[in-house]
């Protein structure tokens, strides 16, 4: 299936490095994945790697890029004769560009997903704060002393 962002052209300026990652990134067709947001901060990217054990795998993070990878030892095939084979699997490299600030606190395998945890650690400095206005204090004349 092939995800057309020419939409997305239109109406934004400065984002097309982002939507071009979009594009390779739905090309790429395996293992398949999911990125949840679960709040301002924190996101998960699950990939469906039915097959794989925890060796098989690994979870990288280098210059703001994760590469997830699976590879299986070829010596672990079926003792019978595989009629069908419908479960893939193919060795294989995934990668996501982090945002800034965007840090990899677990991995975990869990039937037959890998959940990778990720969280957005702002700095003190960099968030963004809210300036007081000082208007000059105001007096009033009172009653007596205007007259």
């Amino acid at each position: 299936m092939r995800i057309d962002y020419s939409p997305f052209f239109r109406s934004t300026v400065g984002f097309d490095r982002l939507i071009g990652l979009l594009e390779s990134a739905s090309e790429q067709g395996y293992p398949p994945y999911n990125i949840e947001r679960s709040d301002e901060n924190n996101y998960r990217i699950s990939l469906a790697v039915a097959g794989f054990a925890e060796k098989d795998l690994s979870v990288d993070v280098k210059d703001r890029v994760l590469t997830v990878s699976g590879k299986r030892d070829e010596a672990e095939k079926p003792a019978g004769e595989l009629l069908y084979q419908g479960i893939a699997g193919r060795a294989f490299d995934r990668s996501f560009q982090l945002a800034e600030h965007v840090e990899v606190k677990a991995a975990r395998l869990e039937n037959g997903l890998l959940h990778v945890d990720l969280e957005r650690i702002v700095p003190e400095e960099k968030r963004p704060r809210r300036i007081t206005i000082n208007a000059p204090a105001l007096t009033t004349i009172e009653g007596a002393k205007a007259a």
